[in-house]
């Protein structure tokens, strides 16, 4: 008798804890993607940085050579993350390919 069956654990029961592993696994991928944490940072940066290069003062743009670098930074860094943000909505993550799947499950 081998050690699995010894303890109540069938091998379906192996494979179905498996198949669910796996799927939290893909889930978790896609909420991790890159993508979307490139993306919502800059958004957020380019916000900030936008709003401040809007309330800049002259002494502010004088300093940088007559350039509302902060505004034009920002809006930059908003451009940027809304580009990753539609490149996640556009091409969101590939769920795991069906040859993934165990060949004792398969021959079931």
């Amino acid at each position: 008798m081998s050690e699995h069956h010894e303890h109540g654990y069938s091998e379906k029961d192996v494979l179905r804890e498996v198949t669910e592993l796996e799927g939290k696994s893909a889930t978790a991928a896609r909420l991790f993607d890159i993508r979307r944490i490139i993306g919502g940072l800059f958004v957020i940066y380019g916000v900030i940085v936008t709003i401040a290069g809007l309330t800049d003062d002259d002494a502010a743009i004088d300093k940088a050579q007559g350039v509302n670098i902060n505004l034009w930074t920002g809006l930059g860094m908003l451009a940027l993350g809304l580009f990753f943000l539609i490149w996640l909505k556009l091409r969101p993550t590939a769920p795991p390919p069906p040859d993934a799947i165990p060949e004792e499950k398969r021959a079931e």
